[in-house]
């Protein structure tokens, strides 16, 4: 074999390698579900690479200004209730709308550098980023202002039931009646869909985290125990219903006893957590019966055929559904993996961006 080489011809890209390969470097379109207590993210072409808590863990500095982020996501959770002195964990949305605007930017940040698949921030990508259906317009400016703030070169505002609603297949673009129920950490929204748009909604600031309160509440008064939240969601998860069940669970629950400060354990009943989410879940009873009052009847109809679809991560407490059905004489069904049907949603609409236009509720510009 000859030692020589000969130079090889460099090959000529079309315009579709081309074209590819900008594209890899400025970045792709990316979709969040910002919730109260997850925040989900779907990247094009790549479906759901993220899903984490809504928390950031902070240590003020001792001469005051602003404080050091130390973890975000996952990592601060594990870190409530835990910290040292000087650190905290935070949750940047309360009842679904930005309560600390600047951790929310880099809750943010944080997911578009995950999304970038370990190779650091997205460069300039477009954002579609869900909100509760009934924000004030400050409050939807600034979500899109934390999104460009945290790097992105365009964001996109849509409706939490209109993405939970094509997250589940509902078909909301047909003249028809479409009901779905998302059941989040901190609001719970019903809305009645037809021709991509929505007719009826309505809105209350209780869901997931207002059940964690309310066993944290009861716990304290019934067996003058005190518990973190992160317990609280624990119980709820593990013995939480809507309905009594065939056979009662319980749970050993320990935290510090109000009385003398010293550690402590009781059993609970899934008899007593129910007592405790009851007024939560009487008052979704009551919002649900108002959207379906306001109804056309047209479109109560189609409803009744074809049900209420029920998504949300509180979906999946035992009996909801069931409890539901009874108390508004209509079908209610969970969706398949309730808990990403908004992220799903809003990757429908990355996927016919320009087509989905008419359900986006503001467009903003980056200045970059």
């Amino acid at each position: 074999m000859s030692p020589f080489r000969f130079p090889v011809k460099p090959r000529k890209r079309g315009l579709k390698q081309v074209f590819g390969l900008f594209k890899g470097m400025f970045g792709g379109d990316i979709g969040i579900d910002l919730g109260t207590a997850n925040i989900v993210v779907f990247v094009k072409g790549r479906g759901i690479v993220l899903s984490e808590p809504s928390a950031v863990a902070v240590r003020k500095r001792p001469k005051g200004g602003a404080a050091d982020v130390i973890a975000v996501g996952r990592e601060a959770k594990a870190m409530a209730g835990k910290t040292p002195t000087g650190v905290s964990t935070i949750w940047p949305l309360q009842d679904g709308v930005i309560a600390n605007f600047d951790m929310t930017e880099e809750l943010i940040r944080h997911c578009l550098r995950k999304a970038g698949g370990g190779r650091g921030l997205l460069a300039n990508p477009r954002v579609v980023i869900s909100v509760p259906a009934e924000v004030t317009e400050v409050e939807r400016k600034a979500v899109v202002d934390a999104t460009l703030g945290a790097g992105a070169r365009e964001a996109y505002v849509v409706e939490e039931p209109i993405s939970a609603a094509l997250g589940v297949g509902l078909p909301i673009q047909e003249p028809r009646g479409s009901m779905i129920l998302d059941i989040g950490g901190g609001t719970s929204e019903v809305a009645v869909l037809s021709l991509g748009g929505i007719v009826v909604t309505n809105s209350l600031r209780a869901a997931g985290k207002d059940m964690d309160n309310a066993i944290v509440a009861m716990l304290r008064q019934r067996y003058a125990l005190l518990i973190g939240e992160t317990t609280a969601e624990e119980v709820k998860i593990a013995i939480g219903s809507a309905l009594p069940l065939d056979k009662e669970l319980e749970m050993a629950v320990k935290g510090r006893d109000l009385a003398d400060g010293l550690p402590k354990a009781d059993t609970v009943t899934s008899v007593e957590v129910r007592e405790a989410l009851e007024p939560i879940v009487l008052r979704i009873e009551d919002m649900v019966k108002v959207a379906l009052e306001q109804t056309p009847p047209e479109l109560a109809k189609d409803i009744v055929d074809q049900g209420i679809l029920l998504s949300g991560g509180v979906s999946q407490l035992r009996g909801l559904a069931e409890r539901l059905s009874r108390a508004l004489n209509t079908p209610v069904i969970v969706a398949e993996d309730p808990l990403f049907a908004v992220a799903r949603g809003v990757g429908k609409i990355l996927d016919n961006l320009d087509d989905m236009r008419k359900v986006l509720l503001s467009v903003e510009r980056g200045s970059k």
